[in-house]
């Protein structure tokens, strides 16, 4: 591979001479692939290295690849407290106690959407099935692995309306679809936790 031509100038100090001097150079350079170390690095590609702290009587490499595909990832849980439903972030709190009191209260609500996102997945794979219903516009696609945000999202058009009148209140409260009442079958909850809702009822919550 051969370079360009370079050239310098030289601008000549009071008392020295005026003339210029001109310093041309060329430069070649020759190369070679080593190709005993492009094929080892081709090798390498598409591959990464993984550690477990599971010995391996405990956990057989292919079971370690099936935990690792199950992607369970601590850094989901600090994502769902700074993002969506949670929103830590941006925080506009100045006291102490209140930043500690709000890290404390959604805390708390990062380990309930964890645990009904565990109990919903666990009883389905011991079922063996999919749910479907819970992709907007994609009635039809099922999942097994379905998140805590998706399930809840399935219940936002629930309404309850009370009518005070006089000394009675009359109230009106959404029939669950039956996607609704299989969440709550999944998640071990009974129907009774959501029609004890209105306050008519003879066992309110």
């Amino acid at each position: 591979m051969k370079q360009p031509l370079l050239s310098t100038s030289y601008a000549p100090r009071d008392g020295e001479s005026t003339l210029d001097e001109i310093e041309k150079r060329r430069f070649q350079v020759d190369f070679a692939l080593d190709m005993t170390a492009v094929e080892q690095q081709m090798q390498g590609l598409g591959w990464r290295v993984y550690a477990t702290n599971h010995p391996q009587t405990e956990l057989s490499l292919s079971e370690a690849v099936i935990v690792y595909r199950q992607e369970y990832l601590i850094e989901r849980g600090f994502g769902r407290l700074k993002g969506q439903p949670l929103s830590l972030r941006p925080m506009f709190l100045q006291r102490e106690d209140h930043i500690k009191g709000l890290i404390r209260l959604l805390t708390i609500g990062l380990r309930l959407l964890t645990l009904v996102e565990f109990q919903v997945r666990r009883a389905i794979a011991l079922e063996k099935i999919e749910i479907a219903g819970l992709y907007a516009g994609n009635p039809k696609r099922s999942t097994a692995h379905p998140t805590t945000e998706r399930l809840l999202s399935s219940f936002k058009e629930i309404t309850l309306v009370l009518i005070h009148v006089k000394e009675e209140v009359y109230a009106d409260l959404t029939v669950l679809s039956p996607l609704q009442q299989r969440i709550l079958q999944l998640m071990n909850l009974p129907m009774e936790i959501y029609s004890r809702l209105e306050p008519q009822s003879d066992d309110p919550p």
